[in-house]
């Protein structure tokens, strides 16, 4: 198997995480690290966006679920962007890292980074399959 990757890195999105009052009050930054790995030789040979992965498209995805609601925990917003990935694009895994600058005084940053694989979202990964094979 291929392990050929989108990457992006360094996503800014405003969102509204974390369990104190003055986190859900407004929205703060989080900065998206993905890699989406799938087979890009058919988009390499037809040179169709079609074929691959519309980066813009992922950017708007984590953007709109990043702003549609508020997360207690980085965690959730991870596993909920990483089951709409899997449910849109014919993605076999993706590695994602969440980060929340200014969470802990003195550090940077704090981040969770997870992994997962298209076995762990069946249905969904057989909807973007068969989407992706019709257009």
């Amino acid at each position: 198997m291929n392990d050929d990757a989108v990457v992006i890195e360094g996503l800014k999105l405003p969102a509204r995480v974390g369990i104190h009052a003055w986190e859900r009050a407004m929205p703060r930054p989080l900065l998206l690290d993905l890699e989406l790995l799938l087979d890009l030789r058919p988009a390499a040979a037809s040179d169709a966006l079609a074929d691959t992965v519309d980066y813009a498209a992922v950017a708007g995805l984590a953007e709109a679920l990043a702003g549609e609601r508020h997360y207690a925990l980085i965690e959730s917003f991870a596993e909920r962007l990483a089951a709409a990935l899997f449910a849109r694009f014919p993605l076999r895994r993706l590695r994602m890292q969440v980060a929340k600058p200014g969470a802990v005084a003195g550090a940077r940053t704090v981040a969770v980074r997870i992994e997962r694989s298209a076995a762990d979202y069946p249905a969904a990964s057989s909807a973007a399959t068969n989407a992706a094979k019709s257009s």
